[in-house]
């Protein structure tokens, strides 16, 4: 759909000023003025900002915990029933995707002694897989008692910048993409993976590029991260464990069709069936 609509736009310009009218959410009247408003956007501005920053951990909480009290994550873990074993804390980290063994291996070697450490040999035993083989009961305890270490806290949180919210941001940045769209890719990162494999999100990032140019290639960056939302929605829907879109649906969209490209406050959304507001 989104497809034909670029191709309408190319060879009938005239459509352009229909489309302006009916779907004043997707177009900018003042499309050469957005351009240069973006490109004039100060370079350390955006998601990074420690306000930005503190916003996105609420937003990313919200979908992922169902609360605003992002740190209340860190002793967070479970077994979702998405085949990836265990999840756990502030940003998602799994047994079966090699991002919590990373983690444990990083705190142990700057902190011998800690209470996850006897578990390194089962996590790189089951590491790639959803087995609990070596872990259990025990392991869970051991991860929501250490959660109450600072130390192990502030492991958490360089980890989560180091792989998903530093490359996020600056992937985004390159591509042209203001506060918003670092958020977007952010968000993506975090549920996908930074893989480049099959739904990971250099997957869904190279799918939107092939239907819509990014504005660091000249495109609109409303239309393009539609598109990118509306490839990630799809890749959602194929996984059992992530069919609720609504972070997506009444969260991101609802800022994009808004205008809001630099994420201001206050916002409100929803995400499954629940709201949230940010003053």
């Amino acid at each position: 759909m989104k497809r034909a609509r670029l191709l309408l736009l190319a060879v009938l310009p005239l459509v352009a000023v229909a489309v302006c009218f009916l779907a004043p959410g997707l177009t900018d009247a003042s499309g050469a003025a957005r351009a240069r408003q973006d490109a004039q956007r100060p370079a350390g501005a955006g998601l990074a900002a420690p306000d930005k920053k503190e916003l996105a951990q609420k937003l990313v909480a919200s979908a992922e915990n169902s609360t605003l009290d992002w740190r209340s994550a860190y002793a967070y873990i479970e077994d979702i029933g998405d085949g990836q074993g265990y999840t756990g804390g502030l940003i998602g980290f799994c047994t079966g995707t090699h991002d919590l063994l990373v983690l444990v291996e990083g705190y142990t070697k700057d902190h011998p002694g800690n209470g996850l450490a006897r578990y390194l040999p089962a996590l790189r035993k089951v590491d790639g897989t959803d087995s609990h083989e070596g872990l259990g009961p025990g392991f869970v305890a051991a991860w929501r008692k250490e959660a109450s270490v600072t130390a192990f806290r502030r492991a958490q949180d360089a980890e989560r910048d180091r792989v998903y919210f530093d490359p996020a941001v600056r992937r985004a940045k390159l591509d042209g993409l203001g506060t918003l769209g670092q958020f977007i890719y952010y968000d993506a990162m975090v549920m996908h993976g930074p893989g480049t494999g099959a739904g990971g999100f250099y997957d869904l990032r190279a799918r939107a590029m092939a239907q819509a140019d990014t504005p660091a290639e000249g495109g609109s960056e409303k239309t393009y991260l539609d598109l990118f939302l509306d490839v990630r929605r799809a890749a959602m829907k194929a996984e059992s464990a992530h069919r609720d879109t609504t972070r997506i649906d009444t969260a991101q969209r609802l800022f994009l069709y808004d205008g809001n490209l630099d994420l201001r406050t206050p916002l409100e959304w929803k995400v499954y069936g629940e709201t949230y507001k940010v003053p």
